[in-house]
């Protein structure tokens, strides 16, 4: 073996106890609710699920900016385009983009600081169906849940067909939506956080709603839990 075998051999080793390899996370994503909804995953695409049907996804480690959602009263014709009442990703059943409001969210960054998951559930583009999002292995035990009626007691305002819209979505303000970096909490994400608390409410709600598990751990999303 050469000198330069060795040498790239030697790298190879290095660079592989430096930055050790991470499995896949396992997303399972389940629909308990008493209708169908198409789940929308960014990344994943989508998938019909009838009640009690549940749809697997595996995201490669390192995975930011990730979420996953529930479309309502989706028509989609053979080709898989069509359109839905909320949670809508430019028409098309396998979404490439982030759906439209209002939508519940779930949240995440993978192996991130100190290889640890982020991970919420947001309503900052708003409600549509009561959500639960809680870890399966990696020994983690946190769930989030967001399960009050908050289409039926929404503020008149904030009201969209099949859902309760975050007021940035209404309002278009920096007061609501942020835009300037510095904004503090207002009487319509106290609405949202007297009813889901680990929610995010508002976007910068970060201190009460952003929860951790070991990297490679296995989660689970459930619709209407």
């Amino acid at each position: 073996m050469s000198f330069f075998q060795n040498l790239s051999i030697f790298f190879f080793l290095l660079f592989t106890l430096a930055f050790p390899s991470a499995d896949a996370a396992v997303f399972d994503i389940r629909n308990n609710c008493p209708f169908t909804v198409w789940a929308a995953a960014i990344p994943g695409g989508g998938r019909k699920l009838d009640r009690g049907q549940t749809w697997s996804i595996n995201v490669k480690a390192g995975t930011t900016q990730a979420r996953i959602w529930a479309r309502t009263k989706c028509n989609f014709d053979g080709a898989g385009r069509g359109k839905c009442e909320t949670g809508d990703c430019g028409g098309i059943l396998q979404c490439q983009a982030y759906g439209q409001p209002p939508n519940t969210l779930a949240e995440y960054a993978l192996n991130q600081f100190n290889n640890l998951d982020f991970i919420d559930i947001s309503l900052v583009d708003g409600f549509n169906v009561p959500m639960e999002f809680s870890p399966t292995s990696g020994g983690c035990s946190k769930v989030i849940r967001c399960t009050a009626d908050i289409n039926g007691q929404c503020p008149n305002e904030l009201r969209a067909p099949g859902g309760c819209n975050n007021p940035c979505t209404v309002f278009k303000t920096d007061q609501y939506c942020c835009n300037s970096g510095s904004c503090g909490p207002t009487r319509y994400s106290k609405f949202f956080k007297d009813r889901c608390p680990d929610a995010y409410s508002y976007p910068k709600d970060d201190a009460t709603s952003t929860f951790t598990c070991p990297g490679g751990t296995n989660y689970k999303v459930i619709f209407c839990p």
